[in-house]
C-alpha cells in the first residue's frame, strides 16, 4: 500500500528554467526545419505551407505536457482523462500529413523527456533520409509530373471516363483523391507526362465531352 501511494504522489522536482528555455528554443528549432522540409519535399495538395505552420506549436505544446507530467503516474492518468474528453478532430485527407505530424509529436515527447541527444540525431537521420529519398527519385526519371484537380457539375462526366481520356495523352495516372456529392464531383490526380503538349491535348479532350470542366493545375516539383 505504501509503494503504491509512494508511486501515485508526484515528485517534487525542480525543473530548471535555463533548461526549460533550451528545450524550448531547440524543439522550436527542429519542428522549423521539418516545416521547411515538408514545405519543400512534400507531395501533398493542400497549402503545405500553412499546414506546417502547426508544426511549432504542436512540437512545444507536446515538450510541454510531457516535461509536467513526466515526474508522475498521477498526472499521467489525469492527462489522459482529460484528453478523454476533448475530442480532436482535423482534416487530414492524405497520409502524408499525419506522417509529419507524429514525427512532429516525437521531437516533443523526446525533448520532454530530456533524451535530448536521441531525438536531435534521430530526427536528423530521419531528415537526411526524407530529402535523399526525394532526390533519388527524381534522378532516376526525367517525367514531369503535375497535379491535376477537375470539378465537374455534369452527371455524365464519371471518374472512370476522366481516367480514360486522360490515359490515352499521359504516361501514367495516379488518383489522389476523390470526392463525389449528388450535385458534383471533384477529382485530385497526379499526372506523369511527356511536355505539355500532351497535358493540353488531354485538357482540350475533357473539354469535348463537357466545355463547364473547371480545371486546377498545381506543378508538383515547384510549391514552397
Amino acid at each position: 500500500m505504501e509503494f503504491l501511494e509512494e508511486f501515485l504522489t508526484v515528485t517534487d522536482t525542480q525543473i530548471s528554467i535555463v533548461g526549460l528555455i533550451f528545450s524550448l528554443i531547440l524543439t522550436a528549432f527542429l519542428a522549423t526545419i521539418l516545416a521547411g522540409i515538408y514545405t519543400r519535399y512534400g507531395s501533398t495538395l493542400s497549402n503545405r505551407r500553412v499546414f506546417s505552420r502547426n508544426f511549432i506549436l504542436i512540437a512545444l505544446t507536446t515538450m510541454l505536457v510531457i516535461t509536467i507530467v513526466k515526474s508522475s503516474l498521477a498526472l499521467s492518468l489525469g492527462l489522459v482523462g482529460a484528453l478523454s474528453i476533448v475530442r480532436f478532430r482535423s482534416a487530414i485527407k492524405e497520409p502524408e500529413e499525419l506522417a509529419y505530424l507524429f514525427l512532429t509529436i516525437c521531437v516533443g515527447l523526446g525533448m520532454g523527456a530530456n533524451q535530448v541527444m536521441v531525438t536531435v540525431v534521430a530526427f536528423s537521420i530521419i531528415c537526411v533520409i526524407i530529402v535523399a529519398s526525394h532526390r533519388l527519385s527524381h534522378i532516376k526519371t526525367d517525367d514531369k509530373n503535375i497535379n491535376l484537380t477537375i470539378h465537374s457539375s455534369n452527371k455524365k462526366i464519371t471518374l472512370k471516363k476522366i481516367i480514360e481520356v486522360l490515359s490515352e495523352h499521359s504516361l501514367a495516372i495516379n488518383l489522389r483523391r476523390f470526392d463525389e456529392t449528388p450535385e458534383e464531383i471533384e477529382v485530385a490526380l497526379m499526372i506523369t507526362f511527356n511536355d505539355l503538349s500532351q497535358l493540353s491535348s488531354g485538357k482540350d479532350a475533357l473539354k469535348k465531352i463537357d466545355n463547364k470542366l473547371k480545371f486546377s493545375f498545381i506543378e508538383n516539383k515547384a510549391i514552397y
